[in-house]
């Protein structure tokens, strides 16, 4: 199977907007949702933003590199990897998928590809022409943002969109980060053109997402108990 050989499948695909959350909570949403993906059943999007300038960093990098290249504070480990993204006028986005869904099914390079394909499409509903980077531009270790990999997302050869992921029994978690190139961009204008697009590309008859108590607390949980901690963020 590969991206391009996904055809709408007319299914339930979840969404919500969190809107701005405190950068502990942003990641530990995320975490929830792919604890959940085998229970939720369903792909979830997630669009939010943040209430202070912020950075998260792939899991396996050490936090002392990311502390060199920017003076944006806290910095947060991310459970997904890759390397340092600045959180400051971003729009940020993940998506949960459960075990056994297509997409969780495509290899990491397909679904990399695949959800900037969305994005390409997204934007271009905006009227902002970008492509995905044909092969890889080099980059300064640990910064996600100067240079390119293999399928992020250019506009004018300059990258403003990448991506992590995290796949494992419980599901794919993919978090996204879109840098817009210029002011004048509509961020709610994107959101549905993402939700356009995902109907057209893979058949998802949008539903709202409503958290439980259950989930919620698991995210608070989450929150203080990882994200929040000098343990899990500065434990390489």
């Amino acid at each position: 199977m590969s991206f391009f050989s996904l055809m709408p499948t007319f299914e339930t695909w979840f969404h919500l907007d969190s809107g701005p959350c405190a950068p502990a909570w942003n990641m530990a949403f995320d975490e929830g949702l792919l604890e959940a993906a085998a229970t939720t059943g369903s792909p979830v999007l997630r669009f939010y933003g943040w209430t202070e300038p912020a950075g998260t960093f792939g899991y396996s990098q050490r936090v002392a590199d990311m502390e060199k290249v920017t003076l944006l504070r806290p910095l947060i480990r991310r459970s997904t990897g890759g390397g340092f993204v600045p959180h400051d006028r971003d729009w940020t986005y993940s998506l949960a998928f459960p075990p056994g869904h297509a997409w969780f099914e495509l290899s990491a390079r397909e679904s990399y590809e695949g959800v900037h394909a969305w994005l390409r499409d997204s934007l271009a509903i905006l009227g902002l022409e970008t492509s995905l980077s044909p092969f890889c531009v080099k980059e300064i270790p640990g910064q996600c943002f100067i240079g390119a990999e293999k399928h992020d997302l250019l506009w004018h050869g300059r990258k403003i969109a990448g991506a992590a992921q995290r796949r494992n029994k419980l599901g794919l978690l993919i978090q996204g980060s879109v840098q817009p190139p210029f002011d004048g961009l509509a961020r709610s204008e994107w959101q549905k053109a993402m939700l356009a697009v995902g109907v057209e590309k893979f058949g998802a008859q949008w539903r709202d997402y409503e958290s439980g108590d259950g989930f919620n607390r698991r995210v608070s949980e989450l929150a203080e108990a990882r994200y929040s901690t000098t343990g899990h963020n500065r434990k390489r």
